[in-house]
């Protein structure tokens, strides 16, 4: 009997092949390490009853969409705890857009998980309230045109936040954010209510600043005096809405239907008291009488792009805050209005709250 002879490549090859055309793909045979996709959190859409809400004269439900981003863990650790951050969107914005219920600029969701899987942020709940209204925006601000929406977002929220999550409820575990008018509502809330929050992080604050005169503000008042129904109103441009919102926001009037609101003309003559209640909801015009209460706060920081108009407002908020030896962080960046939104929650806000928000305490 010869020897049996050494099998060749060729040989080793055919049995290879053999294998993987009758047991399955050549990946059966030779195992490959890959490292596992990266866990994603949830998201809860409720309805939050606002009594402050109530009764308003633009007939808003009451009955808010809530939307809550829930981390990967927050299934599989039931004894454990999390720090939160309130969001909140921009005017005509609203929550489902932010949070993917239709196809948008950003995906917050997205955003937070590609953050924490990344590892420059830690695992938080972030909830937005959806504060579209009849006027494309609610201002965050306590009208009776409107509704209490600063109350709104400061108390009831957060309390029915903290009576069916599992927070960590105490202001070193609950931080503010917001962009454009979230900005604006997150620095008016946050100043305003330091026992609730403890760190706020304004991105492109919009309204800083009282507003001012300029060339085309007596064309664009006498097109606002001219919109009598809601329908002109739908059909005004950004400027126009943006003015309406304001103006039910700020200057409020409960017998001048149908929008139960002041504008700041009147048959083309400029209204000072209404223009007055516009200044006085500027948050450049009302922060020395809020420097105690910044001073409570951990951690404040905010931005805009260079391209934003928005970035000289901010610019006089650093100078302010310099001024009063607060501490902050403030930076200018290459970009506009939205354009890199994501990208700085992703990479500046969310690790900004993971480094001053407390993960020590709640934990059973």
């Amino acid at each position: 009997m010869k020897p049996s002879q050494p099998r060749t490549f060729s040989s080793i090859y055919a049995v290879v092949l053999l294998l993987a055309l009758t047991a399955g793909p050549v990946s059966l045979l030779f195992s490959q390490t890959q490292d596992p996709a990266p866990q994603k959190g949830t998201v809860e859409r409720v309805k939050v009853h606002g009594r402050d809400l109530e009764g308003n004269l633009s007939d808003d439900d009451p009955e808010r969409d809530v939307f809550i981003y829930l981390p990967p863990s927050y299934k599989t650790e039931p004894n454990r705890r999390y720090p939160v951050v309130y969001m909140l969107h921009g005017f005509t914005d609203s929550a489902p857009k932010w949070f993917g219920a239709q196809s948008y600029w950003i995906d917050l969701p997205g955003v937070i998980d590609k953050s924490v899987a990344s590892g420059v942020s830690r695992e938080m709940i972030v909830v937005m309230p959806n504060a579209y209204t009849r006027f494309q925006g609610s201002m965050y601000s306590n009208s009776v045109t409107t509704g209490n929406w600063e109350a709104f977002v400061a108390d009831e929220i957060v309390a029915h936040v903290d009576s069916v999550y599992r927070t960590i409820p105490l202001a070193a575990g609950r931080g503010l954010a917001g962009h454009s008018m979230g900005g604006y509502g997150a620095l008016r809330i946050g100043m305003k209510n330091p026992d609730v929050f403890s760190s706020i992080y304004l991105m492109s604050p919009c309204c800083l600043a009282p507003r001012t005169s300029n060339p085309q503000a007596g064309a664009a008042l006498a097109q606002a005096e001219a919109i009598t129904t809601i329908e002109e109103f739908e059909k005004a441009s950004f400027g126009i809405k943006a003015l309406f919102a304001s103006a039910a926001a700020w200057a409020p009037n409960p017998v001048n239907p149908p929008f139960y609101l002041d504008l700041p003309s009147k048959n083309g003559e400029l209204q000072p008291l209404v223009l007055a209640k516009f200044t006085a909801n500027a948050p450049l015009a009302m922060i020395d009488q809020y420097i105690a209460n910044l001073k409570e706060l951990k951690a404040i920081a905010f931005d805009a792009g260079d391209q934003d108009r928005i970035a000289d407002a901010i610019k006089t908020l650093n100078e302010v805050l310099n001024d009063y030896k607060i501490e902050h962080t403030f930076e200018i960046y290459d970009g506009n209005h939205t354009n890199r939104v994501a990208e700085r929650i992703e990479t500046k806000a969310l690790p900004f709250f993971s480094e001053n928000l407390s993960f020590d305490q709640g934990r059973n």
